[in-house]
Protein backbone atom coordinates (compact mmCIF):
# COMPACT_ATOMS: atom_id res chain seq x y z
CA UNK A 1 0.00 0.00 0.00
CA UNK A 2 1.31 3.11 -0.98
CA UNK A 3 0.41 5.39 1.62
CA UNK A 4 0.59 9.70 1.78
CA UNK A 5 0.48 11.35 4.84
CA UNK A 6 0.10 15.09 5.43
CA UNK A 7 1.13 16.69 8.90
CA UNK A 8 2.96 20.02 9.43
CA UNK A 9 4.83 18.60 12.06
CA UNK A 10 7.01 15.87 11.96
CA UNK A 11 11.17 15.22 12.85
CA UNK A 12 13.00 16.07 13.96
CA UNK A 13 10.31 17.81 16.28
CA UNK A 14 9.79 15.49 19.57
CA UNK A 15 7.13 16.56 21.07
CA UNK A 16 3.65 16.64 20.65
CA UNK A 17 2.27 15.84 16.62
CA UNK A 18 5.66 15.61 15.42
CA UNK A 19 6.70 12.46 17.50
CA UNK A 20 3.08 11.20 16.71
CA UNK A 21 3.74 11.49 12.59
CA UNK A 22 7.57 10.10 12.68
CA UNK A 23 6.64 6.87 14.53
CA UNK A 24 3.61 6.53 12.62
CA UNK A 25 5.17 6.52 9.34
CA UNK A 26 8.23 5.47 10.38
CA UNK A 27 6.42 1.94 11.65
CA UNK A 28 4.36 1.63 8.34
CA UNK A 29 7.66 1.55 6.08
CA UNK A 30 9.10 -0.73 8.13
CA UNK A 31 5.98 -3.08 7.53
CA UNK A 32 6.47 -2.96 4.10
CA UNK A 33 4.49 0.22 2.78
CA UNK A 34 5.91 2.75 0.88
CA UNK A 35 5.36 5.93 2.62
CA UNK A 36 5.85 9.53 1.46
CA UNK A 37 5.34 12.92 4.02
CA UNK A 38 4.70 16.42 3.03
CA UNK A 39 5.48 18.75 6.14
CA UNK A 40 7.36 21.66 6.44
CA UNK A 41 10.49 22.49 8.38
CA UNK A 42 11.08 21.78 11.64
CA UNK A 43 9.84 24.66 14.41
CA UNK A 44 7.60 23.37 17.06
CA UNK A 45 7.78 24.29 20.57
CA UNK A 46 10.09 26.90 19.77
CA UNK A 47 8.83 28.74 16.47
CA UNK A 48 11.74 28.98 15.13
CA UNK A 49 13.32 27.22 12.09
CA UNK A 50 16.79 25.76 13.06
CA UNK A 51 19.83 26.85 11.11
CA UNK A 52 20.09 23.80 8.74
CA UNK A 53 16.76 24.54 7.13
CA UNK A 54 16.53 28.28 7.50
CA UNK A 55 16.04 29.91 4.57
CA UNK A 56 14.50 27.31 2.33
CA UNK A 57 11.27 27.16 0.34
CA UNK A 58 11.84 23.22 -0.06
CA UNK A 59 13.62 19.82 0.25
CA UNK A 60 13.45 15.86 0.16
CA UNK A 61 14.75 13.56 2.91
CA UNK A 62 14.70 10.15 3.91
CA UNK A 63 15.10 8.69 7.10
CA UNK A 64 14.31 4.93 7.99
CA UNK A 65 12.69 4.10 4.54
CA UNK A 66 9.81 7.47 4.81
CA UNK A 67 10.26 9.74 1.95
CA UNK A 68 9.88 13.01 3.38
CA UNK A 69 8.98 16.32 1.20
CA UNK A 70 9.01 19.59 2.69
CA UNK A 71 7.77 22.51 1.78
CA UNK A 72 7.38 26.53 2.47
CA UNK A 73 5.31 27.51 6.05
CA UNK A 74 5.19 31.21 7.75
CA UNK A 75 6.53 30.57 11.18
CA UNK A 76 5.04 33.43 13.37
CA UNK A 77 7.15 34.12 16.76
CA UNK A 78 5.26 34.84 18.95
CA UNK A 79 2.51 32.70 17.04
CA UNK A 80 -0.77 35.35 17.65
CA UNK A 81 -4.36 33.99 16.81
CA UNK A 82 -4.09 36.12 13.17
CA UNK A 83 -0.62 35.16 12.57
CA UNK A 84 -1.38 31.42 13.60
CA UNK A 85 -3.81 31.43 10.62
CA UNK A 86 -1.39 32.73 8.27
CA UNK A 87 1.20 29.88 8.80
CA UNK A 88 -1.80 27.39 8.64
CA UNK A 89 -3.06 28.77 5.06
CA UNK A 90 0.29 28.75 3.92
CA UNK A 91 1.29 25.32 4.59
CA UNK A 92 -1.40 24.09 3.87
CA UNK A 93 -1.29 25.92 -0.07
CA UNK A 94 2.33 25.09 -0.24
CA UNK A 95 1.75 20.84 0.73
CA UNK A 96 -1.06 20.31 -1.46
CA UNK A 97 0.96 21.79 -4.35
CA UNK A 98 3.93 19.25 -3.24
CA UNK A 99 1.36 16.98 -2.85
CA UNK A 100 -0.33 16.81 -6.28
CA UNK A 101 3.49 17.36 -7.91
CA UNK A 102 3.88 13.02 -6.53
CA UNK A 103 2.69 9.76 -7.84
CA UNK A 104 -1.29 8.77 -7.04
CA UNK A 105 -0.70 7.11 -3.68
CA UNK A 106 -3.87 4.43 -2.30
CA UNK A 107 -4.64 6.47 0.50
CA UNK A 108 -3.93 9.59 1.93
CA UNK A 109 -3.29 10.60 6.00
CA UNK A 110 -4.63 13.54 7.05
CA UNK A 111 -3.54 14.86 10.47
CA UNK A 112 -5.38 17.47 12.52
CA UNK A 113 -4.07 20.15 13.39
CA UNK A 114 -4.32 21.90 10.90
CA UNK A 115 -8.17 21.76 10.45
CA UNK A 116 -7.51 23.52 6.88
CA UNK A 117 -5.78 20.62 6.00
CA UNK A 118 -9.52 19.31 5.34
CA UNK A 119 -9.57 21.23 1.99
CA UNK A 120 -6.44 19.69 0.77
CA UNK A 121 -7.42 16.15 1.93
CA UNK A 122 -10.96 16.71 -0.20
CA UNK A 123 -9.32 17.91 -3.17
CA UNK A 124 -6.49 15.43 -3.53
CA UNK A 125 -9.38 12.42 -2.75
CA UNK A 126 -11.23 13.55 -5.72
CA UNK A 127 -8.05 14.18 -7.61
CA UNK A 128 -7.17 10.91 -7.20
CA UNK A 129 -10.33 8.89 -6.39
CA UNK A 130 -8.72 7.52 -3.26
CA UNK A 131 -9.89 7.31 -0.26
CA UNK A 132 -8.18 9.58 3.03
CA UNK A 133 -8.46 9.11 6.65
CA UNK A 134 -8.43 12.01 9.08
CA UNK A 135 -6.66 11.91 12.15
CA UNK A 136 -7.71 14.17 14.69
CA UNK A 137 -5.38 14.94 17.06
CA UNK A 138 -6.82 17.93 18.78
CA UNK A 139 -10.42 19.72 18.32
CA UNK A 140 -9.23 22.71 17.04
CA UNK A 141 -12.82 24.64 17.09
CA UNK A 142 -13.42 23.23 20.61
CA UNK A 143 -10.12 24.62 21.77
CA UNK A 144 -10.49 28.01 20.24
CA UNK A 145 -13.87 28.36 21.76
CA UNK A 146 -12.79 26.99 25.15
CA UNK A 147 -9.67 29.74 25.32
CA UNK A 148 -12.01 32.49 23.50
CA UNK A 149 -9.07 33.08 20.87
CA UNK A 150 -11.20 33.66 17.67
CA UNK A 151 -14.18 35.25 17.22
CA UNK A 152 -17.65 34.19 16.85
CA UNK A 153 -17.77 33.85 12.99
CA UNK A 154 -14.10 32.57 12.40
CA UNK A 155 -15.56 30.12 15.17
CA UNK A 156 -18.62 29.14 13.06
CA UNK A 157 -16.51 28.86 10.03
CA UNK A 158 -13.82 26.31 11.93
CA UNK A 159 -16.92 24.28 12.64
CA UNK A 160 -17.69 23.76 9.00
CA UNK A 161 -14.76 22.58 8.10
CA UNK A 162 -14.73 20.15 10.14
CA UNK A 163 -18.36 19.19 9.76
CA UNK A 164 -17.44 18.67 5.91
CA UNK A 165 -13.95 16.99 6.67
CA UNK A 166 -15.79 14.13 9.02
CA UNK A 167 -18.67 13.73 6.18
CA UNK A 168 -16.27 13.63 3.00
CA UNK A 169 -13.43 10.97 5.40
CA UNK A 170 -13.43 7.31 4.88
CA UNK A 171 -12.42 7.00 8.43
CA UNK A 172 -11.70 9.48 11.28
CA UNK A 173 -8.96 8.48 13.71
CA UNK A 174 -8.51 10.35 17.71
CA UNK A 175 -6.50 10.26 20.80
CA UNK A 176 -9.04 9.28 23.68
CA UNK A 177 -12.38 8.13 24.01
CA UNK A 178 -13.11 11.71 25.21
CA UNK A 179 -12.58 13.15 21.80
CA UNK A 180 -14.16 10.40 20.47
CA UNK A 181 -17.43 10.75 21.61
CA UNK A 182 -17.54 14.11 20.77
CA UNK A 183 -16.72 13.52 17.22
CA UNK A 184 -20.03 10.50 17.66
CA UNK A 185 -21.55 13.57 19.15
CA UNK A 186 -21.08 15.91 16.07
CA UNK A 187 -23.12 13.75 13.95
CA UNK A 188 -20.92 11.11 12.77
CA UNK A 189 -21.98 7.89 12.70
CA UNK A 190 -19.80 5.17 15.45
CA UNK A 191 -18.39 2.88 13.70
CA UNK A 192 -16.85 5.54 11.48
CA UNK A 193 -14.78 6.89 14.55
CA UNK A 194 -11.96 5.23 15.76
CA UNK A 195 -9.49 5.27 18.44
CA UNK A 196 -5.43 5.39 17.65
CA UNK A 197 -3.73 5.81 21.23
CA UNK A 198 -0.40 7.31 21.08
CA UNK A 199 2.39 4.54 21.54
CA UNK A 200 4.84 4.47 24.32
CA UNK A 201 8.61 4.44 23.32
CA UNK A 202 9.80 1.06 24.90
CA UNK A 203 13.35 2.28 25.69
CA UNK A 204 11.82 4.64 28.21
CA UNK A 205 10.85 1.31 30.34
CA UNK A 206 14.52 0.93 30.25
CA UNK A 207 15.73 4.06 31.99
CA UNK A 208 18.51 3.37 34.73
CA UNK A 209 19.17 5.18 37.89
CA UNK A 210 22.40 6.18 37.19
CA UNK A 211 21.68 7.79 34.17
CA UNK A 212 19.50 10.36 36.73
CA UNK A 213 22.58 10.88 38.50
CA UNK A 214 24.47 11.72 36.18
CA UNK A 215 21.82 14.26 35.51
CA UNK A 216 21.52 15.67 38.24
CA UNK A 217 25.43 15.96 38.41
CA UNK A 218 25.60 17.78 35.54
CA UNK A 219 22.95 20.56 36.35
CA UNK A 220 24.09 20.95 40.21
CA UNK A 221 20.97 19.29 41.48
CA UNK A 222 22.27 17.14 43.86
CA UNK A 223 19.76 16.57 47.13
CA UNK A 224 17.30 18.00 45.14
CA UNK A 225 13.73 17.48 45.50
CA UNK A 226 13.19 17.51 41.54
CA UNK A 227 9.60 18.67 40.03
CA UNK A 228 9.66 18.42 36.88
CA UNK A 229 7.28 20.32 33.94
CA UNK A 230 8.33 19.00 30.22
CA UNK A 231 7.20 19.58 26.74
CA UNK A 232 5.36 22.30 25.35
CA UNK A 233 5.16 25.75 27.29
CA UNK A 234 1.73 26.85 25.58
CA UNK A 235 -1.50 28.99 26.57
CA UNK A 236 -3.41 25.44 27.35
CA UNK A 237 -0.70 24.41 29.82
CA UNK A 238 -1.58 27.57 32.57
CA UNK A 239 2.07 27.21 33.48
CA UNK A 240 1.30 30.30 35.98
CA UNK A 241 0.13 27.65 38.78
CA UNK A 242 4.13 26.30 39.08
CA UNK A 243 5.15 30.01 39.45
CA UNK A 244 2.80 30.65 41.75
CA UNK A 245 3.73 27.52 43.38
CA UNK A 246 6.81 27.99 43.58
CA UNK A 247 6.73 31.28 45.12
CA UNK A 248 4.87 30.14 47.58
CA UNK A 249 7.31 28.03 48.51
CA UNK A 250 10.64 30.33 47.80
CA UNK A 251 12.14 29.66 51.55
CA UNK A 252 12.04 25.88 51.04
CA UNK A 253 15.55 25.34 48.87
CA UNK A 254 14.64 21.92 48.96
CA UNK A 255 12.49 21.80 46.44
CA UNK A 256 13.66 22.42 42.87
CA UNK A 257 11.12 23.27 40.28
CA UNK A 258 12.73 22.84 36.35
CA UNK A 259 11.01 23.83 33.24
CA UNK A 260 12.33 22.27 30.08
CA UNK A 261 11.24 22.69 26.30
CA UNK A 262 9.63 25.77 24.56
CA UNK A 263 6.41 27.25 23.44
CA UNK A 264 4.72 30.59 23.08
CA UNK A 265 4.31 31.33 27.11
CA UNK A 266 7.83 30.22 27.63
CA UNK A 267 9.22 33.59 27.54
CA UNK A 268 6.24 35.08 29.46
CA UNK A 269 6.84 32.56 32.34
CA UNK A 270 10.72 32.80 32.38
CA UNK A 271 10.39 36.65 32.39
CA UNK A 272 7.69 36.58 35.70
CA UNK A 273 10.18 33.80 37.19
CA UNK A 274 12.73 36.20 36.65
CA UNK A 275 11.03 39.45 38.09
CA UNK A 276 10.06 37.22 41.46
CA UNK A 277 13.84 36.13 41.81
CA UNK A 278 12.77 32.93 41.93
CA UNK A 279 15.83 30.68 42.63
CA UNK A 280 13.71 27.99 43.02
CA UNK A 281 12.76 27.53 38.92
CA UNK A 282 14.86 26.55 36.36
CA UNK A 283 14.27 26.20 32.60
CA UNK A 284 16.40 24.28 29.77
CA UNK A 285 15.21 24.14 26.19
CA UNK A 286 14.44 20.70 24.78
CA UNK A 287 16.71 17.84 25.22
CA UNK A 288 18.20 15.09 23.25
CA UNK A 289 17.04 11.58 23.81
CA UNK A 290 20.16 10.92 26.15
CA UNK A 291 19.77 14.17 28.20
CA UNK A 292 15.50 13.19 28.36
CA UNK A 293 16.14 9.72 29.80
CA UNK A 294 18.38 11.46 32.46
CA UNK A 295 15.71 13.76 33.04
CA UNK A 296 13.27 11.68 33.37
CA UNK A 297 14.89 9.32 35.75
CA UNK A 298 16.41 12.48 38.03
CA UNK A 299 12.71 13.98 38.35
CA UNK A 300 10.96 12.94 41.32
CA UNK A 301 7.14 14.21 40.44
CA UNK A 302 6.24 15.01 37.09
CA UNK A 303 3.48 17.77 36.40
CA UNK A 304 0.64 17.88 33.94
CA UNK A 305 -0.93 21.39 34.17
CA UNK A 306 -3.86 22.89 32.04
CA UNK A 307 -5.98 25.61 32.32
CA UNK A 308 -9.58 25.80 34.05
CA UNK A 309 -10.92 26.29 30.15
CA UNK A 310 -9.18 23.47 28.80
CA UNK A 311 -11.61 20.86 27.32
CA UNK A 312 -11.92 17.96 28.93
CA UNK A 313 -10.59 15.75 26.28
CA UNK A 314 -6.92 16.82 25.91
CA UNK A 315 -4.65 14.60 26.28
CA UNK A 316 -0.98 15.68 25.76
CA UNK A 317 1.89 13.23 24.50
CA UNK A 318 3.92 13.87 28.23
CA UNK A 319 1.72 11.68 29.70
CA UNK A 320 2.81 8.67 28.05
CA UNK A 321 6.48 9.23 28.24
CA UNK A 322 6.26 10.13 32.30
CA UNK A 323 4.62 6.80 32.96
CA UNK A 324 6.62 4.98 30.57
CA UNK A 325 9.30 6.22 32.74
CA UNK A 326 7.65 5.52 35.86
CA UNK A 327 7.45 9.12 36.85
CA UNK A 328 4.88 9.94 39.79
CA UNK A 329 2.65 12.58 38.52
CA UNK A 330 0.79 15.31 39.47
CA UNK A 331 -1.55 16.44 37.32
CA UNK A 332 -3.13 20.00 37.62
CA UNK A 333 -6.44 19.56 35.85
CA UNK A 334 -9.86 19.41 35.51
CA UNK A 335 -11.27 15.85 37.24
CA UNK A 336 -13.40 14.44 35.02
CA UNK A 337 -10.91 14.94 32.09
CA UNK A 338 -8.92 12.30 30.12
CA UNK A 339 -5.34 13.20 31.94
CA UNK A 340 -7.01 12.57 35.33
CA UNK A 341 -8.90 9.40 34.43
CA UNK A 342 -5.92 7.86 33.08
CA UNK A 343 -3.97 8.99 36.26
CA UNK A 344 -6.09 7.69 39.08
CA UNK A 345 -6.50 4.40 36.72
CA UNK A 346 -2.91 3.71 36.75
CA UNK A 347 -2.51 4.80 40.25
CA UNK A 348 0.70 6.71 38.70
CA UNK A 349 -0.14 9.88 41.08
CA UNK A 350 -2.54 12.29 42.21
CA UNK A 351 -4.78 14.87 40.96
CA UNK A 352 -5.58 18.54 41.84
CA UNK A 353 -7.73 21.48 41.00
CA UNK A 354 -6.63 23.37 37.70
CA UNK A 355 -4.71 26.78 38.55
CA UNK A 356 -4.36 26.68 42.22
CA UNK A 357 -1.10 26.68 43.50
CA UNK A 358 -1.27 26.12 46.96
CA UNK A 359 -2.93 23.06 45.97
CA UNK A 360 -0.27 21.97 44.15
CA UNK A 361 2.23 22.52 46.41
CA UNK A 362 0.47 20.65 48.74
CA UNK A 363 0.08 18.33 46.66
CA UNK A 364 3.95 18.21 45.73
CA UNK A 365 4.90 18.30 49.56
CA UNK A 366 2.78 15.47 50.20
CA UNK A 367 4.45 12.99 47.22
CA UNK A 368 7.73 14.24 49.16
CA UNK A 369 6.71 12.50 52.08
CA UNK A 370 5.87 9.14 51.40
CA UNK A 371 7.76 6.24 49.39
CA UNK A 372 7.05 6.84 45.66
CA UNK A 373 8.24 3.27 44.60
CA UNK A 374 4.39 1.71 43.86
CA UNK A 375 3.45 5.38 42.05
CA UNK A 376 6.75 4.23 39.92
CA UNK A 377 5.59 0.70 39.35
CA UNK A 378 2.40 1.35 38.79
CA UNK A 379 2.97 4.00 35.76
CA UNK A 380 5.20 1.81 34.17
CA UNK A 381 3.22 -1.05 34.61
CA UNK A 382 -0.31 0.78 33.07
CA UNK A 383 2.15 2.29 30.08
CA UNK A 384 3.19 -1.24 29.22
CA UNK A 385 -0.21 -2.53 29.45
CA UNK A 386 -2.54 0.17 27.40
CA UNK A 387 0.60 2.16 24.76
CA UNK A 388 2.37 -1.05 23.94
CA UNK A 389 3.76 -0.32 20.54
CA UNK A 390 2.27 -3.97 19.26
CA UNK A 391 -1.33 -3.44 19.94
CA UNK A 392 -1.03 0.54 19.00
CA UNK A 393 0.87 0.42 15.96
CA UNK A 394 -0.50 -3.12 14.90
CA UNK A 395 -4.24 -1.27 15.29
CA UNK A 396 -3.18 1.65 12.73
CA UNK A 397 -1.86 -0.52 10.14
CA UNK A 398 -5.19 -2.55 10.10
CA UNK A 399 -7.41 0.31 10.11
CA UNK A 400 -5.57 2.05 7.58
CA UNK A 401 -5.84 -1.07 5.00
CA UNK A 402 -9.35 -1.83 5.96
CA UNK A 403 -10.19 1.90 5.15
CA UNK A 404 -8.14 1.46 1.67
CA UNK A 405 -10.08 -1.75 0.58
CA UNK A 406 -13.20 -0.18 1.72
CA UNK A 407 -13.22 2.53 -0.03
CA UNK A 408 -12.02 1.03 -3.41
CA UNK A 409 -14.09 -1.61 -3.30
CA UNK A 410 -17.04 0.94 -3.27
CA UNK A 411 -15.57 2.98 -5.86
CA UNK A 412 -14.89 -0.12 -7.82
CA UNK A 413 -18.47 -0.52 -7.51
CA UNK A 414 -20.08 2.54 -8.58
CA UNK A 415 -17.75 2.36 -12.01
CA UNK A 416 -15.68 5.25 -11.08
CA UNK A 417 -12.06 3.65 -11.13
CA UNK A 418 -10.62 3.25 -14.79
Amino acid sequence: MKVLILSINYWPEVAGIGAFSTYRAEYLAAAGHEVEVCTTFPYYPEWKVPADYAGKLASKEERNGVRILRSYAYIPNPPTPLKRILHEASFIASSTIKAIAQKRPDLLLVVSPPLGLAFSAIFLSRLWRIPFVFDVEDLQPDSAAELKMLPSWALRMLYKVESAAYRHATLVTTLTNGMRSRIIDKGIPAEKVELLEPRVDASLFDIEEREGIAFRKQHCLENKFLVTHSGNMGVKQGLDVIVEAATLNRADDSIQFLLVGDGAACGRIRQRAAELELRNVRFLPLLDTANFRGLMAASDVCLVTQQKSVSEIAFPSKVVSYLAAGCPVIASVNPDCEIAQTILESGAGWIIPPEDGAALLSGIQGLRDVDLSEYCNNARRYASRRWSSTRVMGHLERSLISAARTETSALAQEGTIR
